[in-house]
């Protein structure tokens, strides 16, 4: 099995969806029925010119021929740019400017019809070849929408360990920098190894390469299932594809670049359930109760909703709907409003805010159409006639109005604002969005809201990388409290929640006021100050990224600071474009003064957001109270630090702020100094009676309890070893264990085979719950030894090049095996047994010595052994004969190794000749009088003995030399995949054989080895 298997695995399953297929080289521009003028030409122009006609028959033929040149022309500036603008002409048409009657006007030429599905051209492509500033590259699958190429595949062998998930995502970013003439069409790409397939998009991280789990929306993907069936028919069926390109991409400028996001297969569905739900609740007859969507926080639910959107404006029935998104406090309305705005393609028009009551009226009288932002605080009864019902706004039956965190406190049915938002708006139908599960008695949002319409709940996130596992861990800093306050105290840890100190009642101001005052006493300030810095300088040892810590109050929040600023003076900085942390939180006129520099304007606590979400950007942590805690999307962020008193939705939102998907992070972790264990049960007794799978915190002790059941696994494998050198020793003591370590695994894995499997196992398990506790004081008691068993795993995984470690697609943390955990780094075999790099590709004379007077004998085979393959397989490309002659050789001292028929110094020493005749047969070629291309087809010549018989050495040689002139001369762009080429050079090299009296009987067996040869020449 090779990846033309599973490529032709992937056509076979297009083919059962109704696309034509098509071999790259046969539609190529030296084909019989070419589609391209040239290899820079990326779309099928024919195909294109007959769908634009076949949709726009009443448009004028040059309009037409205009339209073509912009899509033509569209993909040739900026990557991201052209990509967007090649987007909304796919989606809104091709506008065309035209003079008729001596005036300028407008028409809008479609490319695709996405009403009709079958009325478009589906075509899939593989071998596609393209070029680009004369770089070649050639695409395995391209899938064409009416001649535009909308979809990409990268596949790998799933056979082969090393062509692994992350090298197809690697080699489509090779594609953007070498290709952006056919980046620039793209719509989704897709890369998969035949076991795994991910769907992303241009730009999209390989972390945000998910899977697509279904095909109907109804029945999910198990093990076992085939992923390129679900993510082929699941995505790539003609109708589903054209409402994933029209609904579910969007673009974001945010001034500095264009990016771009698709959705998973969880927010496509969603919406698409939704929709039904909408369109029966506003229909005749209907309850105007569009349901409850609940899709768990960090799982692209401010997305969904624009999606969602997008979708409602321009369904037909709807007959241009007023969209209005309401949220129950300030910065999420602004955070929401930021998504919709960046995102206004989607919705065909700008999205409008409500600054004031009166704003959001005015902007609610309207006949149709708009997206207004509002809080719900706005709806409001006129101060001056407080008895009378909220004035009607709208009686339009086309309102829907989606709710941003429902929950029963805003939301009352017989009093309050869900009272007067019916009376205002008494037609509207509403939809109501969760990342956290309704309260089972919560009645009251049942009644306004409906039963639930989707739910992607944690477990599904985690298991699909939508998010990341959250740990929590308690460092508690006790509160020193008189007799006389416990009660005082405990009845506010009782009551007090953030939504009630928002409250005017008295006495919540009072108890929350009492508790503040214990909690934001300097001595316990300076514990916590010097505990979080303790504990996050541990954590920056084993795993990069950012911090937030939650505190109680304002004046906390700046006394932390100070706390913080004492012990590290250099974190501050009075400029916002410096300092290592900082504080955000709202301010009033009558705040202190010394308060003033931590208060910003929307501008500036944006800036600090951008910093935060920069994973390369000094801002390491930031102090809030309560913004950022609800909506805020940072990915590096991985440490939330607790010190405040929360419940419900609000103790789950904020614990979400670590849960989002970033580059080698495993899981965030949630530090507690204030007691929310209890209120975390409740939060998650809660979350799981409603239905909700996966736990929302899991304790960091069971990432120790992993930690140590791996780290013992690894000391029996090691039992007998003392590595106590590379524990407490200098540098040069700490390689020589490393080196005696990996020859000491090597042994035992000649005597008890699977050994090395097993190693490899442990510090897998061993290197993600050291990332997840870390800071823990088990992870740092234990630290030298985790570091001395993942250095031992890297060594041994160290290439003969000794540039990259093997690649761990599960578990890919690079803290942990870089030089901020290990100073010494990872050991590089080579430079610690003292042997020059310069002279390992050479297989010199000195190197044979030396690694021959190794006393690690295994760790000496393990090194020759992958120089020799790595040698062997370079040679296969320049001469397949010997290669594979010193292949077998190789494969057959190893077999009688592995059979225990010879031991270490025996093989060694086959190895060893194996060597020296490797680095003779560079100088071959100059003994036999011919170039190392000419030696190459000699050899193959020269294979049928009969044939050297009947002609002799020196005529052999003169085909040869003619035959690598004819294949010289022969070899064009791509010929290698194109089977007229191919055919063509057979000819040639049938005639030059033909000519000089090769054995007939034997012309074919070595026509087919010359072109086996001149293949992999010119790879």
């Amino acid at each position: 099995m090779n990846e033309t298997t599973i490529e032709h695995h992937a056509i076979a399953l297009f083919q059962e969806l109704g696309y034509a297929y098509a071999f790259g080289p046969d539609i190529g521009p030296d084909a019989d029925h070419p589609e391209r003028p040239d290899y820079c030409t990326i779309l099928l122009l024919d195909r294109l010119r007959q769908a634009i006609h076949a949709l726009n028959p009443s448009v004028h033929k040059d309009i037409r021929d205009e339209a073509l040149r912009h899509v033509k022309s569209a993909g040739l500036g900026g990557l991201m740019t052209g990509n967007a603008l090649l987007h909304k002409m796919l989606v809104e048409g091709v506008r065309v400017a035209f003079h008729a009657d001596g005036e300028e006007r407008g028409t809008i030429v479609h490319l695709i019809d996405f009403a009709h599905p079958e009325k478009n051209d589906f075509l899939v492509v593989n071998q596609y070849t393209v070029i680009h500033n004369r770089i070649n590259r050639r695409a395995d699958l391209v899938v064409f929408v009416n001649g535009i190429p909308l979809g990409l595949f990268e596949l790998k062998n799933m056979v082969d360990a090393n062509a692994t998930l992350r090298k197809a995502w690697n080699q489509l970013q090779t594609y953007q920098a070498d290709i952006p003439n056919l980046m620039a069409y793209n719509a989704v790409l897709v890369i998969s190894d035949g076991l795994r397939a991910g769907l992303g998009c241009l730009g999209a991280p390989y972390e945000r390469f998910l899977p697509w789990k279904t095909i109907d929306g109804q029945e999910l993907m198990q093990k076992g299932d085939d992923p390129l069936r679900y993510v082929i028919h699941g995505v790539f069926a003609p109708r589903r594809f054209l409402d994933l390109i029209r609904f579910f991409i969007a673009f974001a400028d945010d001034g500095h670049k264009t990016t771009k996001k698709i959705a998973a297969y969880h927010q496509f569905h969603a919406v698409q359930k939704a929709l039904l739900t909408v369109l029966a609740a506003s229909g005749l007859g209907g309850d105007r109760r569009g349901g409850v969507l609940w899709h768990t926080q960090g799982s692209g639910k401010s997305l969904t909703m624009l999606f969602f959107a997008g979708m409602l404006i321009q369904h037909p029935a709807l007959e241009n709907p007023t969209i209005v998104m309401l949220t129950d406090r300030n910065d999420l309305d602004s955070q929401l409003f930021d998504t919709f705005a960046a995102g206004s393609h989607l919705l065909r028009q700008e999205p409008q805010k409500a600054d004031s009551v009166s704003d959001l009226r005015s902007l609610l009288h309207r006949a149709s159409g708009g997206v207004i932002f509002s809080t719900i605080q706005k709806f409001q009864k006129d101060r001056k006639e407080a008895e009378t019902a909220h004035p009607l706004l709208s009686e339009r039956k086309n309102i829907i109005v989606m709710v941003d965190e429902a929950q029963r406190s805003q939301y009352e049915i017989l009093e309050g604002y869900a009272a007067n938002l019916r009376a205002a708006l008494p037609n509207a139908t509403f939809v109501a969005f969760t990342g956290t599960p309704l309260e089972l008695d919560d009645k009251d949002t049942r009644t306004v809201f409906g039963d639930y319409i989707d739910i992607y709940d944690i477990q599904r996130a985690v298991e699909d990388g939508a998010t990341v596992p959250i740990y929590y861990e308690s460092r508690l800093v006790r509160l020193n409290l008189p007799e006389d306050q416990r009660p005082v105290i405990d009845a506010a840890f009782e009551e007090i929640t953030e939504d009630d100190e928002q409250e005017t009642r008295e006495i919540i101001k009072t108890r929350w006021a009492q508790l503040a005052a214990l909690v934001g006493a300097p001595k316990r300030l300076e514990q916590v100050a010097a505990d979080i810095l303790d504990h996050w300088e541990k954590r920056k040892h084993i795993l990069s990224g950012k911090a937030m810590i939650v505190a109680m109050s304002r004046r906390i929040a700046v006394d932390l600071y100070n706390a913080i600023t004492r012990l590290r003076p250099d974190w501050h900085s009075t400029d916002d474009t410096q300092g290592r942390i900082k504080v955000v939180m709202t301010g009033a006129a009558s705040d202190p003064l010394e308060w003033k520099p931590h208060i910003r304007s929307k501008k500036g606590n944006e800036d600090l957001a951008d910093r935060l979400k920069d994973p390369d950007d000094l801002l390491e942590m930031v102090i809030v109270r309560d913004m950022w805690l609800t909506g805020f999307d940072a990915p590096p962020l991985n440490t939330l630090y607790v010190d405040k008193p929360m419940r419900g939705h609000t103790l789950m939102q904020a614990i979400a702020r670590v849960n989002r998907v970033f580059a080698n992070k495993s899981g965030g972790l949630v530090v507690d100094y204030i007691g929310i264990a209890q209120d975390l049960k409740k939060a998650i007794a809660l979350y799981t009676r409603s239905g909700g799978r996966g736990n929302p915190a899991e304790t960091v002790q069971e990432a120790i309890k992993v930690l140590l059941e791996k780290l013992d696994i690894c000391r029996s494998i090691f039992h007998g070893f003392d590595y106590q050198d590379y524990l407490t020793g200098d540098g040069k003591e700490k390689v020589s264990a490393l080196l005696q370590g990996t020859e000491y695994l090597l042994v035992q894995e000649a005597t008890e085979e699977g050994i090395k499997r097993r190693f490899r196992n442990a510090t897998s398990g061993l290197k993600k719950a050291a990332t997840l506790a870390a800071g823990d004081d088990v992870v740092e008691r234990c630290r030298p030894e985790i570091i001395f068993f993942l250095s031992i795993r890297a060594t041994l995984e160290k290439s003969s090049e000794a540039e990259t470690l093997v690649e761990e697609q599960e578990y890919a943390i690079r803290q942990l095996i870089d030089q901020s955990i290990a100073p010494d780094g990872v050991v590089d075999l080579y430079a610690a047994a003292g042997l020059p790099k310069g002279e390992i590709s050479l297989l010199s004379d000195q190197f044979i010595e030396q690694i021959q007077g190794m006393p690690e004998k295994n760790v000496a085979l393990e090194m020759l052994r992958r120089l020799l393959q790595d040698k062997v397989r370079k040679e296969g490309k320049s001469n397949l004969i010997q290669s594979k002659a010193f292949s077998e050789k190789l494969e057959e001292a190893l077999r009688k190794y592995h059979n225990r028929s010879v031991d270490t110094v025996e093989v060694m020493q086959e190895l060893i000749e194996l060597a020296k005749a490797l680095r003779e047969l560079d100088q071959r070629h100059a003994d036999l009088g011919l170039s190392k291309e000419e030696a190459a087809f000699y050899d193959a010549l020269a294979t049928n003995d009969s044939a050297v018989q009947a002609m002799g050495d020196d005529a052999l040689k003169t085909i040869a030399k003619e035959v690598a002139n004819t294949v010289h001369k022969n070899t064009r762009i791509d010929w290698s995949i194109r089977e007229q080429a191919r055919a063509h050079l057979r000819r040639m090299v049938k005639r030059v054989l033909r000519k000089h009296g090769y054995p007939p009987d034997k012309t074919e067996g070595a026509v087919n080895l010359v072109i086996e040869q001149a293949e992999g020449l010119v790879e």
